[in-house]
């Protein structure tokens, strides 16, 4: 969707004059970025790319890969890479920062992300890595984020049996208990995934790390500082067992937890009378609902509360993608300026599928009033962390965490899996 500049008055156009004024003379110049974006995600990022073209002169070409994160290793190893890449998460980013692969975008970036992105620490830091030289440098840009820790419910069974959405974490588990106590059972909760079974629970195990630990516990644990069988980390995976391993808690009892299909899972919110009231899963879970859930009236969500006193602040869990430079060509490197201004944020959100931390954004510009909620927790978050298994070593956060946690449901404590994958953990050093 091409939306006519000054045509929409939610758009901040004078940013993108402003950015014309810095970056205007770039005639007859082009780049190529290589993202993980197909389909309708590569449609939505390409209607952004003719603004920049018009207000530059620049061409930006977009090529879009199944096997990104297979691609862009080769390319930069090959002297071929592309003048810019997206990367659905900093590992991979790192990894080819510390070969030397990636450009500085300079400490002036890095100040802008804290200075304009809510809990902009959070930010910085996921796009700061150590170079070849083993000093640390600003080498990505943070645009589009994603959303987990969301708890899906339908308002109409929770008017009808007099619940609110709780404030606190506390009260979270307030309200589980109270659920159960009317003879209800407060949650839906499946971890099936065919060959990736478990890792919903990794998301679950990761929200509660963050309220009951510092994020600098949470940074520890997802390399290795914090061992994986420290007491803190169990005491996380116990409390995840506090909603899934009580039969009286999950929808089906705790031994179907593991055996229900994560896309199937959230079905019993929408049984009648309802087979559960709540749903802990990421933004893109409604997907799944059934055909025709209008979000806002048939199912709404609330932000998985954190602690009531405030030690933990507003963390949020989640992901997103952070551009980076490959090549010292000039238009890529405008690219990332532009990334910055407020109407390259709107665009897309004026769209679907685009959440953003940028505090300087007109959030009546987003799309529905979904997106707009979602927002709102991002920008009211004093942490943002990513999702932890996706930072930890391949064969912890996409195998051993996830049997772990199937391992932990069917009835193992979790001291024995907490101590089963520090062992993996420490047999891939």
């Amino acid at each position: 969707m091409v939306i006519e500049p000054g045509s929409d008055d939610r758009i901040n156009w004078q940013s993108l004059e402003d950015f014309r004024a810095a970056h205007g003379d770039l005639d007859g110049q082009s780049f190529t970025i290589l993202g993980p974006w197909l389909g309708p995600d590569q449609e939505l990022f390409t209607s952004i790319l003719p603004y920049f073209e018009d207000l530059t002169g620049a061409t930006a070409k977009y090529s879009g890969s199944d096997s990104f994160e297979q691609q862009i290793v080769i390319d930069s190893e090959a002297g071929s890479p592309p003048d810019m890449a997206v990367f659905p998460q900093p590992g991979l980013a790192a990894d080819l920062a510390r070969k030397g692969h990636l450009v500085e975008l300079g400490d002036e970036t890095g100040q802008w992300i804290r200075d304009n992105y809510a809990a902009g620490e959070s930010w910085a830091a996921l796009a700061t890595y150590a170079g070849p030289d083993g000093a640390q440098h600003v080498y990505a840009f943070p645009y589009k984020a994603d959303v987990k820790s969301l708890v899906w419910y339908v308002p109409e069974n929770f008017e009808d049996a007099g619940y609110e959405p709780p404030e606190t974490y506390e009260d979270l588990k307030a309200l589980t208990e109270r659920i159960a106590a009317d003879g209800e059972t407060p949650w839906c909760i499946g971890l099936g995934s065919g060959g990736a079974t478990g890792w919903p629970a990794t998301d679950w195990v990761e929200d509660l790390m963050l309220r009951l630990n510092t994020p600098a516990d949470y940074d520890a644990w997802t390399t290795n500082e914090l061992k994986f069988n420290d007491p803190k980390v169990v005491a996380a995976i116990e409390e995840f067992g506090w909603f899934a391993r009580n039969d009286d808690f999950v929808s089906g009892g705790s031994a179907a937890v593991a055996s229900t299909d994560f896309r199937d899972s959230p079905n019993g919110l929408f049984d009648s009378p309802p087979s559960c009231y709540m749903h802990r899963q990421a933004s893109f879970i409604p997907s799944f609902f059934p055909e025709g859930t209008e979000i806002g009236l048939d199912a709404d969500f609330f932000y998985f509360p954190a602690p009531a006193d405030g030690s933990a602040g507003q963390p949020v869990l989640g992901g997103g993608t952070l551009f980076s430079v490959l090549s010292d060509n000039p238009a890529a490197l405008a690219f990332v300026d532009f990334l910055k201004t407020p109407a390259a944020h709107e665009l897309w959100m004026a769209q679907s599928g685009f959440l953003t931390p940028h505090t300087g954004v007109n959030t009546e510009a987003y799309a529905d009033e979904t997106l707009t909620k979602m927002g709102q927790i991002l920008l009211d978050a004093t942490t943002f962390r990513f999702d932890g298994s996706d930072l930890m070593p391949g064969a912890i956060g996409a195998g051993a965490f996830w049997t772990g946690m199937v391992d932990f449901v069917g009835g193992k404590s979790a001291q024995q899996v907490a101590d089963q994958i520090q062992q993996t953990w420490d047999t891939i050093k």
